[in-house]
């Protein structure tokens, strides 16, 4: 399973107060804790009104799914006047990411993974050649690099 990293706006129109800050990071601390979530902890008053963004590590998949769950624990925390940011995925370079890597681009694929024989492994990737025709192999290639931090080689099947 991946872990995400999504980022909300709790404070856009930059009116909470230091303390109401300081409330809303121990109230969502503690409404994270039942959905296994993990708040980076961020001192909000030190950041400029219109940039105050909560980072919040949640486990899973469906990049939109996880959004709105955050962004729901944001509002209990901080009221509604919230607002989604960017989110991102963490890499740890297994297989999962790499799944999750093609996934972004709607394809599925087979991964294997074996040593080099020089301390790093390599990943195959067998994709369908159909897919080729809507995404480049150059922009899959990278971002499964830039994921798994290995040597990457594409098959197609």
């Amino acid at each position: 399973m991946r872990t995400a990293v999504v980022r909300v706006d709790v404070d856009p129109s930059g009116r909470l107060t230091p303390a109401q800050l300081a409330e809303g990071m121990a109230a969502l601390r503690e409404l994270c804790i039942p959905v296994g979530a993990e708040v980076i902890d961020v001192d909000l008053s030190v950041m400029p009104s219109n940039r105050r963004e909560v980072e919040v590590l949640l486990a899973g998949d469906d990049g939109e799914t996880l959004r709105a769950a955050v962004v729901t624990l944001c509002g209990k925390a901080f009221g509604d006047d919230v607002l989604p940011g960017v989110l991102t995925f963490v890499s740890r370079g297994t297989d999962d990411d790499a799944h999750g890597v093609l996934a972004g681009f709607g394809l599925t694929g087979d991964v294997h993974r074996f040593p080099s024989g020089q301390g790093w492994d390599i990943v195959e990737v067998t994709l369908n050649r159909s897919d080729l025709a809507r995404v480049p192999e150059s922009r899959i290639h990278t971002a499964l690099e830039a994921s798994l931090n290995s040597e990457v080689r594409i098959l197609l099947r």
